[in-house]
């Protein structure tokens, strides 16, 4: 995991972050990445899955502290420009509310002129949002138990 470090906070003119209770839909977030400079625009989805290590997940529910997690997307493309100067767009939006098995959490785009920038910015986004995003989500189980969870907690591909 790498730690963030203090860069300016200011995103590309064209990126887009959001926290929100609307459905997500990948190809609007793939619109907001897409660029005439690109030659790769990388998307990334976290759907509810059925499970967590063997249990069964019927529904899991979000929660965000908005301004913070909005402020560590902010620095997450800050990083990324910094790593990846070429990179044109970056766009982060988070579901919160409660999600059934199946539904969209997450989703990360990154558009740039090469898919090997696009990749890798876009597995660093997730894996810092996951690590750093004042977000937390509370698994509901198929036995009628829930347990609240801080996303940045995760040890393991949560």
């Amino acid at each position: 995991m790498k730690t963030l470090v203090n860069l300016p906070t200011k995103p590309g003119a064209e990126d887009s972050f959001a926290i929100t209770l609307a459905p997500l839909l990948p190809e609007e977030i793939y619109t907001a990445a897409q660029d005439l400079g690109n030659g790769a625009v990388v998307l990334m989805s976290g759907v509810v899955r059925n499970q967590t290590d063997g249990k069964p997940v019927v529904a899991l529910e979000y929660q965000a502290y908005e301004p913070m997690a909005l402020q560590v997307f902010y620095q997450i493309a800050a990083h990324i420009r910094h790593q990846w100067s070429n990179v044109n767009r970056v766009v982060i939006h988070h579901r919160i509310g409660k999600l059934r098995v199946g539904e969209i959490s997450v989703l990360v785009a990154v558009g740039s002129p090469h898919r090997g920038e696009a990749f890798a910015a876009c597995q660093y986004a997730i894996d810092t949002l996951k690590h750093h995003a004042p977000i937390w989500k509370k698994e509901y189980w198929q036995d009628g138990s829930s347990s609240w969870v801080s996303i940045g907690l995760c040890q393991q591909e949560c």
